[in-house]
């Protein structure tokens, strides 16, 4: 019910504190209710995300998380809160939005303790995305940053020095990235990281002695084709003095038949009869060497024919 401002005025003090104190009292305890309030629902939706992240829920922890930075009451509260809902986003992979809240957590929080970690966060943000470099630069950032002050401090830089060697082997520099992983397992023998790391030298190695074959397979086939083509080259030599020779031998074949049809002549009945001849003593003997280059010709032709055959037989059983 309204009171009028002419009620209120005659009203006395006593009066007007016996109608007032009511409606103040209600304001204060619905303050106090709602101070209360708040850091209840903070931790409890704090605590509904780390259990659905535990769970591997990511994606409802990322919202539990969200709603806990929503109602947080102070700054540390506010950047825990969004620390984990990044954890949840780079989780089930949503790269985007992690990167957005990382740099949110930046502006609003740069002297919180998760600034330091968020160098790591974003190295492994950069590479799933495929920025090795970008990547190496963080990591690098915050081995720079940290020590090996406990446990759990070692196993993240030994962790980070795995990433980088991971950044290099993406890029293809694997010596570089073997002097990582070597560094692992030499410096972080209770790492996580020393099996994954032992791993990827096992790989190295293994493409080093892959390529090493290869080379060896090339230079063989290389080999071999000049070897062949050395093989055709004396073929078609051998085939070309071949064929010069037995040129020859016909040309020489064919002046014998001239020479021979040159003494004859054809009787009218088709007979032939021998020309006169000189006499005996008139005839010459035929120049030796004349004889002799010819018989020469003859048996290299043969020895080459010899010589052509056995290298064919050669290149059809592989030469051996």
């Amino acid at each position: 019910m309204a009171i009028s401002s002419e009620i209120l005025y005659n009203m006395s003090m006593e009066q007007k504190r016996s109608v007032f104190l009511p409606f103040v009292l209600l304001l204060l305890l619905s303050g106090l209710l709602g101070a209360q309030e708040a850091p209840q629902a903070f931790a409890q939706r704090y605590q509904n995300g780390t259990q659905l992240y535990r769970l591997a829920r990511y994606k409802e922890a990322a919202v539990e998380f969200r709603r806990a930075q929503e109602t947080a009451r102070n700054s540390n509260d506010k950047s825990a809160a969004l620390y984990w809902v990044i954890l949840s986003q780079m989780a089930y992979s949503d790269f985007g939005s992690a990167v957005r809240d990382m740099d949110e957590l930046q502006r609003t929080a740069p002297n919180s303790p998760y600034t330091r970690d968020m160098l790591y966060h974003r190295g492994r943000v950069y590479y799933n995305q495929g920025y090795f470099e970008e990547a190496l630069f963080f990591f690098n950032r915050y081995n720079q940053s940290t020590t090996d002050a406990d446990r759990q401090a070692a196993d993240r830089r030994a962790a980070s020095f795995f990433w980088m060697g991971e950044c290099l082997y993406a890029m293809g520099q694997h010596e570089e990235a073997e002097k990582f992983y070597a560094w692992v397992i030499a410096k972080y023998r209770e790492s996580p990281k020393v099996e994954a790391a032992a791993y990827r030298i096992d790989l190295i190695k293994q493409k080093k002695i892959e390529s090493e074959l290869l080379a060896l397979l090339q230079w063989s086939h290389e080999e071999a084709l000049r070897t062949s083509e050395d093989y055709q080259k004396t073929i078609r030599t051998y085939e070309y003095t071949l064929n010069m020779y037995q040129k020859r031998i016909a040309e020489l074949s064919n002046s014998d038949i001239i020479n021979n049809l040159n003494n004859q002549e054809y009787r009218p009945n088709g007979s032939l009869r021998v020309m006169d001849t000189p006499a005996a003593e008139e005839i010459k003997e035929p120049e030796s060497a004349e004889y002799s280059h010819n018989d020469y010709l003859i048996q290299k032709a043969i020895r080459l024919g010899n010589n052509v055959e056995e290298i064919l037989e050669n290149l059809e059983t592989g030469g051996n």
